[in-house]
Order: C-alpha cells, then sequence, then structure tokens
C-alpha cells in the first residue's frame, strides 16, 4: 500500500533519546516559522470569530506570548522577506519594491551585507533554510552570462548543470531546500537543493490536471520539474526540516541550530494535501489554513520528541496581510475574515496589509499565555536574536532592527521602538510611519490594490477628506482607518512626514 505524503512526514526517522543536560548547547536554539499571507483574522487565538480550528498555532500563543501590534515591514514576499533577513527595510536597496517570479533576480542582498543566518553563524550556530527564498537568484544560460528575460522564456534560457548564485547559500544559510519564488503560482516549479536543481524542469505544467475552485486560480504555466507536486510542496518541506532536525541532532548535539521552516501556505493557489482536503467547513482555503496548522503541530512534536523544545526559541509570523481573492470568498462563501479586524489586506497600506500575527515561545525566559502590545516589526528579529546570542551588530548592518528582548522577557513597559516605517506594493513611493497612536500614509489610497472597480469595491471606504495628499488616522479611536484627519491636524502631518524624510535621509531607524 503506498503511504501517503503526510504520513511519510510523520515518520520519525531517528527517533532521538532526551538529550542530557552535557549535551544541550549552552544558547537557545532558534526556529523561525514563516507563513505566506497569513491574515491576522485568520488565526483563533488573534480572532475569536475564525472559521478555521487553529489548535496548534493557538497552542504556541498558550505557552508564549502573543504580540498583537507587529507588523511585516512590505505588504508583499519579496521586500518583507528581505528586511526579515538582513534588518534593513528594503525600500532602502535598489529594487526593493519588487516581487520577483520565475528565476527573478539578482538577489536584493548586497555581497558582503551581514544577513540574521549570517551573524547567528558567527555565534556558532548551523543554519538552515527550508521553503520559499524569494529574495532573488542569479541563474545562468549556456554560456555562462545571467538571465534576466522574465517569465517563462527566461525559464527556457537556464542551464541547470551551473550553479545558481545569490541565494540562501551565498547569504549565511549552512543548508537550503525550497523554491526560488512562490512555490505553486511561479514560472519555475522545481526544487532548489543548496544552490543546484536536482530535478530540472522537462515541460510546461498541465493545469487541467489541478484542482479547480475559487482559490485555484494563480498558477501561472510554467515550466514544472518530475518531482514538483504542487498539491504536496509543504509536505515536501516539512519532510526536509525534519531530516534536518534529525541529522543534526545526531551529528552535532551541543551546536545550537537556526531553521527557517517558510511554507507555501497559505498563498494562493490554496491546494491543501490530500492528507487535509475536506478537513474543514470552511472550503479548500480552510483546509489550506488547517493544513498549515498541522504543519505547526508536526514541528513542534519533533521538538518535543528530541528533548529540544524547552530550549528552542520558536517563533511564528506572516509576510504580510491575506490575499485579495482569499479576503473576498472566504467572506462571501464562509463568513470567515482574513483580516479582521483591520481595514485593506495585502499590498495595502492600511493595516489589513501588514499587521500580522507574530507569536513567540521561550520556556524560562518567556512567560506562558501573555500577550504583547509593543509596537514591532519582523525586521526587530536580527537586533532581537543578537542580544539573545551576545553578537553585536556593527553600525551598517541591521539598519531598521530593534531589540525586543526587554519585551520577551517582561522588563519594560516603555516603548522599544521610537516609530515604524512600512512599505505598501510601490515601494518607497508608498511609505508609511507609525508613531505611537498615529500613523502617517505618505500618498492617498491603499497604494496596492484597486477598490474603484473589481472584487474589491464592495469593500470601498468613503474618503473623509477626498482633498487630502496622504492620510493621518488615529489607531487608538479610529484602529478601522476610515476617519482621515490628515486636513484637520496639519501639524502632525507636518512632524510625521519629516520624520518620515528624516530617516531616508539618514539611511536608518535605528539609532
Amino acid at each position: 500500500m503506498k503511504t501517503s505524503p503526510f504520513l511519510l512526514a510523520l515518520l520519525v526517522l531517528v527517533p532521538m533519546p532526551q538529550l542530557l543536560a552535557a549535551e544541550m548547547p549552552a544558547k537557545p536554539n532558534i526556529v523561525l516559522i514563516l507563513a505566506d499571507d497569513l491574515g491576522y483574522g485568520d488565526v483563533s487565538c488573534y480572532n475569536p470569530d475564525a472559521k478555521v480550528p487553529t489548535p496548534n498555532i493557538d497552542k504556541l500563543a498558550k505557552q508564549g506570548m502573543r504580540f498583537t501590534d507587529a507588523h511585516s515591514p512590505a505588504t508583499v514576499c519579496t521586500p518583507t522577506r528581505y528586511s526579515l533577513m538582513t534588518g534593513q527595510m528594503a525600500f532602502r536597496v535598489p529594487g526593493g519594491g519588487n516581487v520577483f517570479t520565475g528565476i527573478g533576480g539578482p538577489s536584493l542582498i548586497a555581497p558582503g551585507r551581514l544577513t540574521l543566518p549570517g551573524m547567528l553563524r558567527k555565534q556558532g550556530y548551523a543554519t538552515a533554510a527550508v521553503g520559499k527564498w524569494h529574495i532573488g537568484f542569479t541563474f545562468r544560460d549556456a554560456q555562462n552570462q545571467p538571465i534576466r528575460t522574465p517569465g517563462v522564456d527566461g525559464v527556457r534560457q537556464v542551464d541547470f548543470s551551473k550553479r545558481i548564485e545569490g541565494g540562501p547559500i551565498d547569504h549565511g544559510f549552512d543548508r537550503f531546500f525550497g523554491t526560488a519564488c512562490c512555490p505553486s503560482t511561479d514560472w519555475l516549479y522545481a526544487f532548489i537543493d543548496g544552490d543546484r536543481i536536482p530535478q530540472p524542469p522537462t515541460g510546461l505544467l498541465k493545469r487541467a490536471n489541478l484542482p479547480k475552485h475559487p482559490y485555484a486560480n494563480d498558477c501561472r504555466l510554467g515550466w514544472i520539474a518530475p518531482d514538483f507536486d504542487l498539491e504536496e510542496v509543504d509536505m515536501r518541506f516539512l519532510q526536509k526540516s525534519r531530516e534536518f532536525l534529525a541529522e543534526h541532532l545526531r551529528t552535532a548535539p551541543q551546536q545550537p541550530f537556526f531553521l527557517v521552516h517558510a511554507t507555501h501556505a497559505v498563498h494562493l493557489p490554496s491546494f491543501a494535501g490530500k492528507d487535509f482536503r475536506g478537513k474543514t467547513k470552511v472550503g479548500p482555503h480552510g483546509d489550506f489554513l488547517f493544513e498549515f496548522d498541522q504543519i505547526v503541530g508536526e514541528l513542534m512534536k519533533d521538538l518535543e520528541r528530541h528533548g529540544i523544545a524547552d530550549n528552542t526559541i520558536v517563533i511564528l509570523t506572516s509576510d504580510n496581510g491575506p490575499e485579495t481573492a482569499t479576503v473576498v470568498h472566504m467572506r462571501a462563501d464562509h463568513q470567515h475574515d482574513p483580516a479582521k479586524p483591520w481595514r485593506g489586506v495585502k499590498r495595502d497600506a492600511w493595516e489589513g496589509g501588514h499587521r500580522v500575527p507574530f507569536i513567540v515561545r521561550w520556556p524560562g525566559r518567556i512567560q506562558a499565555n501573555t500577550k504583547c502590545d509593543q509596537l514591532a516589526c519582523l525586521t526587530d528579529v536580527m537586533a532581537t536574536l543578537a542580544a539573545v546570542t551576545g553578537a553585536e551588530l556593527p553600525k551598517y548592518a541591521a539598519e531598521d532592527s530593534f531589540n525586543l528582548l526587554p519585551a520577551f522577557e517582561g522588563t519594560t513597559t516603555e516603548p522599544i521602538r521610537p516609530y515604524l516605517l512600512t512599505q505598501a506594493f510601490a515601494g518607497a513611493r508608498t511609505l508609511s510611519i507609525r508613531q505611537g497612536r498615529w500613523k502617517y500614509i505618505d500618498h492617498p489610497g491603499s497604494g496596492g490594490n484597486n477598490y474603484n472597480q473589481g472584487e474589491l469595491a464592495r469593500f470601498a471606504l468613503p474618503e473623509a477628506a477626498p482633498d487630502a495628499k496622504s492620510q493621518l488616522y488615529d489607531l487608538v479611536t479610529d484602529p478601522g482607518e476610515r476617519n482621515n484627519l490628515a486636513l484637520k491636524h496639519p501639524e502632525q502631518v507636518k512632524q510625521m512626514k519629516a520624520l518620515l524624510e528624516q530617516s531616508k535621509t539618514t539611511g536608518r531607524s535605528r539609532p
């Protein structure tokens, strides 16, 4: 009888005994679980009205700390992932507003820039990344020339015998298994192992064989490898992360590790694996959310099984808010609001585009079942883990990263961040700044999606200040960002605009 991919992923490769204290690394292990397009309202510990059960994520929150005012630095994939890996806002670098597809590149991360895994490797960590990279690679053709042709034509030019440059292996990770961009909505459907593609694509994707439903319409007609199953991508990722954990703990149990597990879930198309279809009453996307929650649970079980859960920091978050089609159909078909309670979705400058779940578990250092209202950003992971591990950040690194360790440990109630920067879909042309209760958006409109027509038109709100060239909201009295106060508080606009320009001019927000 053929064993399903999920059951294979659940098989314990080599069960590890409880590690003796003498075998434990002196520094904590770190597991960062990065979801794709997981909305604030998708998780029941953030949204009691969520229709999809997320028991494993809720359990993680009960065992640790749940941040309620945490943000992705950007409202789309590529710039957020750059900012997470470098601690620097992506709009500060050329191309920092782009979203790569296919073989898109080159890497946004400049050679020599200190990265989060690079910093931890200097502190003695083994570093591994599994899943979606999406910060750019350089692929070469048969003449060894870098390929810059977009789309399917670019993939057709690749010489797959050549090394792929600029990926995780070149920026601080010892190991990588994953995909160049979005795993199942791309021009290149193939797994990268380290800096090579062991199974290159052999033909175009046959979309006729894929599921048909409102959440299944994002697949590009790209080139696909024989071993690439669009419906089981996340199970392959889970298998690889579990293999890394087992192998590392077998060969180097005293060395701390840093593992990034970046899922395809819950980015469209919503292709839940066959072991998850129909497991919820909330349609295909609900099943996909359920699969993501189960992945979180399996990773946590592995940490427990290997006896390292108490010496491991686990961070769970998302790269931006929920996708437009997801929100439209989940609201209409299942009364589930992935963005609740915020205005806006992925790509938008409003809170729904970038306020994300952020949960941290660290037994003995973070009090269980706690909530933190500190303003936080994914860029802060780098400075925080520097403080945890004793790393010193150079002046010209992690320019937008702040140390959240005092918030983790509950040793301060004072604001850690002086302000927060976020960038919407158009990068440097769609910046926002948040300071305390005030949020200033340096442009009119969403900065991302079009609410004047199409499926989002029903969610358009009347403009309180239609003549204003910018937006100002008091998030204490108006968390839904309905009342633009830009014309009523010109001095506040002037002050926040000046602070934004100062941050752009100095190239940093960290002192």
